[in-house]
């Protein structure tokens, strides 16, 4: 049975693992055993950091949601509500974004919010 050495295979794992790492700073951009954690540690990172950007983002269309609501005097939780009573179906992203371009017509809207609540 003929001898089986296996540099290629490392060499192969290695120099993957290394492409990975490029761009990394110091030896964890050159050394394998540095290069390999580091790896393992920014996947982990961005596998959960997938999950919070989605969290992060609806914060923040939150955020932006109820301070166009409050320079139109009206609460987030009212506002929010009285949409659905009112059958206005726009989501957070939608909204967070005419509060910050268009305030005219978000203003629109939170006045037609503020009907809805003085008619229920």
């Amino acid at each position: 049975m003929p001898r089986v050495k296996r540099g290629t295979m490392t060499h192969k794992r290695h120099h993957r693992i290394l492409k990975l790492a490029s761009g990394y700073w110091g030896g964890k951009s050159r050394l394998f055993k540095t290069a390999k954690e580091q790896v393992m540690k920014s996947g982990n990172y961005a596998f959960r950091d997938r999950r919070n950007k989605k969290r992060e983002f609806r914060r923040l269309w939150i955020t932006r949601i109820n301070a166009g609501c409050r320079m139109n005097g009206m609460p987030y939780g009212r506002f929010i509500e009285a949409l659905t009573k009112a059958g206005i179906n726009l989501d957070r992203k939608v909204l967070a974004d005419m509060a910050v371009a268009d305030a005219q017509a978000f203003a629109t809207l939170v006045e037609q919010a503020k009907a809805q609540l003085a008619t229920a």
